[in-house]
């Protein structure tokens, strides 16, 4: 009771108080203060024409920002996109769209925007360091425009694209928070440019492919059925990466075969490599696997056989795999390999090349797959953004999000196993290969193409399929996806003889996907 009358006090002196002095502002002014400005969209169009193959293509190409609504129907998202389009098709329901975009998380589209499957693409020396300007920009032979219209986007935070009224980079940077500004621009694009009956595509690569399998099926809850997903460079699966798991070591072991097959550390004369590949996937699912499982437990004997095997297929020593305790990680494989030459290999790219400041440490300085190509790709699409497509703002180009790696929640909610519902419970890393199985099941004429670069160390051919192969699917549905690989890297359309088949595989593809 003596509690309760000292509370009673207490709130009366309060409203006392308050009655002597003036109302203060509304709780919402500071926040309302604090809003950005809400921009206006933009748009710039030009047209141009793409000889393919013999045949003149006329497109435009759309330079732009469409808002986003929040869930209060209010805009919170401005995104940058380009779109090119085919010019004179009479129906647009008999042409195909497809949305693509790139990784990080927290990368601009540009990389697959100048590199891969565009109208133009910028020329590098890739595997060779480009170094600097000029640059040239130039029409591209392998463009995928005769096929498909091409929208490329730019994930909120990087590009143009930016967080507007109440929103802040929080709201768009983690797992779902990008997947549902996805949903929401992909729909509105849909709106404006009447393609609600257009054949519907996503292409992402790297993290662009963790992404895809969890918008396809938001856009499918979402009543946007999908034709094809095109997965380049895949990760689906944030769990591998867990201390203390093996399954990095294992995951990466047939990409160490495919570079040390390259730079020709072990014999395969006469050798035919698909076979040496196979091989090395039945080892590293089978005895590897079992070796590593018995820990610090393995008897000397497996060691010393182990050991022998890995370097048969890796080209390291016997002696380096033992005192790296049977597993060697892809920044140490990067510095080994070509110590003996005192060169160190690319992450994204081994087929890249470069000097480190000495040979003796365990680890690269850098990595010159990225070194290489960066200022090539960043300076061309900024002249071509200007010259040709006519694009002008006040705004920087972010090709990488600020710090928006760094703060990315990878939390995701899972699509409720065995049937519709609200999403399960939260899992602490991203899993998203549980979203494109729901999605497939949903949609059984939903295709996905999976395609891999042998010589990629960010994202290893053998976890993709290792993923994709534990999507529980019934026998029906498996043959919906289809693999392609590639003597390339991450960036599989850096090598040009990797682009022209990819382009081939792709055409393939969306016909039998439509």
């Amino acid at each position: 009771m003596s509690r309760l009358c000292e509370a009673v006090f207490l709130a009366a002196g309060t409203l006392s108080l308050l009655a002597q002095t003036p109302p203060a502002a509304p709780a919402n002014a500071a926040a309302e203060e604090k809003q950005s400005p809400i921009p206006a969209e933009t748009t710039s169009v030009t047209d141009h024409d793409l000889q393919l193959d013999g045949k003149t293509l006329h497109y435009k190409a759309t330079a732009g920002t469409l808002l986003i609504d929040g869930d209060d129907e209010k805009p919170y998202g401005i995104v940058f996109y380009v779109a090119y389009t085919l010019s004179g098709v009479s129906d647009p329901r008999t042409r195909p769209v497809t949305f693509l975009y790139n990784g990080g998380p927290g990368s601009a589209s540009l990389w697959l925007h100048m590199g891969s499957i565009g109208p133009v693409r910028v020329a590098t020396a890739s595997p060779e360091a480009t170094g600097a300007a000029p640059y040239q920009v130039s029409p591209n032979q392998y463009s995928l425009l005769d096929k498909t219209d091409l929208v490329f986007v730019d994930a909120v935070g990087t590009g143009y694209s930016r967080p507007v009224g109440k929103a802040t980079i929080k709201n768009f940077a983690g797992t779902d928070q990008d997947v549902q500004a996805f949903s929401k621009f992909i729909q509105r694009y849909v709106e404006v440019n009447h393609r609600w009956n257009s054949p519907k595509f996503l292409f992402g690569e790297s993290y662009g492919t963790t992404r895809s399998a969890a918008l396809v099926d938001a856009l499918e809850n979402a009543g946007i059925s999908c034709n094809g997903v095109i997965l380049m460079s895949t990760i689906l699966n944030y769990f591998t990466l867990a201390p203390g798991s093996d399954a990095v070591f294992i995951g990466n072991l047939p990409s160490y075969a495919a570079i040390a097959w390259h730079y020709e550390k072990i014999a395969h004369k006469g050798r035919d490599e698909k076979a040496f590949l196979d091989e090395v996937r039945a080892f590293a699912r089978g005895p590897y696997a079992e070796a590593l499982a018995q820990g610090q437990n393995l008897p000397q004997a497996q060691v010393d056989g182990t050991a022998a095997k890995l370097a048969g297929y890796t080209g390291l020593s016997v002696q380096y795999i033992k005192e790296a305790n049977l597993r060697v990680s892809p920044t140490r494989f990067r510095k080994e390999l070509l110590r003996d030459q005192r060169m160190i290999l690319g992450r994204y790219d081994a087929r890249f090349e470069g000097t480190d400041t000495d040979a003796a440490g365990e680890t690269p300085g850098y990595d010159p797959s990225n070194s290489g190509i960066t200022g090539a790709f960043v300076s061309a699409f900024h002249d071509y953004l200007d010259r040709e497509l006519k694009y002008t703002t006040k705004e920087t180009y972010f090709p990488r999000g600020l710090k928006i790696n760094e703060e990315w929640d990878h939390q995701h909610h899972p699509p409720t196993a065995g049937g519709p519902g609200p999403p399960g419970p939260p899992l602490r890393d991203a899993y998203v290969a549980g979203d494109l199985a729901d999605a497939m099941r949903k949609n059984p004429r939903l295709k996905v193409l999976s395609v891999n670069g042998l010589f990629d160390l960010a994202t290893p051919f053998f976890i993709t399929e290792y993923d994709l192969a534990h999507m529980q699917l019934e026998p029906k549905l498996r043959g919906n996806i289809e693999f392609a690989y590639y003597h390339s890297g991450h960036m599989i359309y850096l090598n040009v003889d990797a682009l022209k088949q990819l382009k081939s595989d792709l055409a393939s593809f969306y016909s039998r996907a439509e």
